[in-house]
C-alpha cells in the first residue's frame, strides 16, 4: 500500500511516499481503508523531532482518519466490512494515518456522521476530542458560563467555539480581524482582535479559558478568570501557570475516546457542530500540508485525501 513515512526527523521534506506492507487486524482490531486523513500540529511537531513514544521501525505520522472498514479481527462484534468510520486511533502511539490502510482498535473508532463527507470527518477526531475533553470532561462547561477560546478560528478553536455554544455558554473568541466573520458564524457571541488589543484589558469575569497557545497567553489568561474559574491549556505541562487560590489550571492531552466521538457525531447530526476543512491536498502532498500548517495561519483544518 502507499504510505507517507518519515525518512529522518526534521523538516517537511523528510516526508516521503513509500510502498509498505499492508497491516492486518489483530484481536479487537479493524482494518480501515482510508479515504481522508486529518493533519494536526502534533503531526509536524513529531515529524520534526520524533518526540512521542511508540514509533515503529518505519516512522509513519498521522492519527485523524475517516474511511471504510475493510476487514475485522477476532472479537469485534459492532463493526462490519463496509461500515464508514472515523477516529483517532492509538494516540500518542504511532497510527500511521497517512496511508491507504490503517489498523485501529475497534473502540478507537465510531460510525462516521452521515451528513459529513470523509474529508470533513477526517478533520474532526483529534481536534474535536481535544475540545470536548477540555471543555466537557475537564472544565465541565455549564449553561450561562462565559468561555474564552483562544485561536478561535484554528483547528481546535473553531470546534471548541461550537461545542461551548452547544453547552449553552456565552462564547468569546480571539482571532485576527480577517477571521472574525467566521468565528461569529460558528456561534461566538464576542470576538477580540488579539493584534489590536490585549484581551486581558477588555475581558473580565470569565469562567473558562481554553488556551491552545501557551506561554505568556496562559499567564495572561489568569487575569480574566473569576474566582472559581478554570484554565485549560493544551500545548504542554510546562505551559500551565501557577494559578491563584480559587482558580484551577490544568493541562489536557487528548486520548482516544469512543464515547466522545459519538458525542461529537451527535452534535454534528443535530446541526450544532461542523468541522471546517480549509485546505485539502492529496496524500502525495503531505510535505506541502505540513509546510502550510507550520506557517500558523490556517483556518480550520488541513486534510489529505487518500482514496
Amino acid at each position: 500500500m502507499r504510505a507517507v513515512v518519515v525518512e529522518r526527523w526534521g523538516g517537511p521534506e523528510n516526508l516521503v511516499e513509500r510502498d509498505v506492507e499492508r497491516p492486518e487486524p489483530g484481536l479487537n482490531e479493524v482494518l480501515v481503508r482510508v479515504h481522508a486523513a486529518g493533519v494536526n500540529p502534533v503531526d509536524w511537531k513529531t515529524r520534526a523531532s520524533g518526540a512521542l513514544i511508540g514509533w515503529g521501525s518505519v516512522p509513519a505520522v498521522g492519527w485523524d482518519v475517516s474511511g471504510t472498514v475493510e476487514a475485522v479481527g477476532p472479537g469485534v462484534g459492532h463493526l462490519r466490512p463496509g461500515d464508514e468510520v472515523f477516529g483517532m486511533p492509538l494516540f500518542p502511539r504511532q497510527a500511521g494515518a497517512y496511508a491507504e490502510y490503517v489498523v485501529a482498535p475497534a473502540r478507537h473508532l465510531a460510525p462516521k456522521p452521515a451528513s459529513l463527507t470523509h474529508v470533513e470527518a477526517a478533520a474532526l477526531p483529534l481536534a474535536g476530542l481535544t475540545a470536548w475533553q477540555a471543555l466537557v470532561d475537564a472544565a465541565d462547561v455549564r449553561p450561562g458560563e462565559r468561555v474564552l477560546v483562544h485561536a478561535a478560528a484554528g483547528g481546535v478553536g473553531h470546534l471548541a467555539v461550537q461545542i461551548a455554544k452547544a453547552r449553552g455558554a456565552y462564547v468569546i473568541g480571539t482571532a485576527s480581524a480577517a477571521k472574525h466573520a467566521l468565528v461569529r458564524e460558528l456561534g461566538a457571541d464576542e470576538v477580540v482582535d488579539y493584534r489590536e488589543v490585549r484581551f486581558e484589558d477588555v475581558l473580565r469575569d470569565v469562567d473558562v479559558v481554553l488556551d491552545g497557545i501557551g506561554g505568556e497567553t496562559a499567564e495572561r489568561s489568569l487575569k480574566v478568570l473569576r474566582p472559581g474559574g478554570r484554565l485549560i491549556t493544551l500545548p504542554g505541562p510546562d505551559d500551565v501557570p501557577a494559578a491563584p487560590d480559587g482558580v484551577r489550571a490544568v493541562w489536557v492531552l487528548v486520548e482516544p475516546d469512543h464515547l466522545g466521538l459519538r458525542e461529537l457525531a451527535a452534535l454534528v447530526e443535530r446541526g450544532e457542530l461542523r468541522p471546517v476543512a480549509d485546505t485539502v491536498l492529496p496524500l502525495a502532498e503531505a510535505a506541502k500540508a505540513h509546510a502550510i500548517g507550520e506557517e500558523g495561519r490556517t483556518t480550520g483544518k488541513i486534510v489529505l485525501t487518500v482514496s
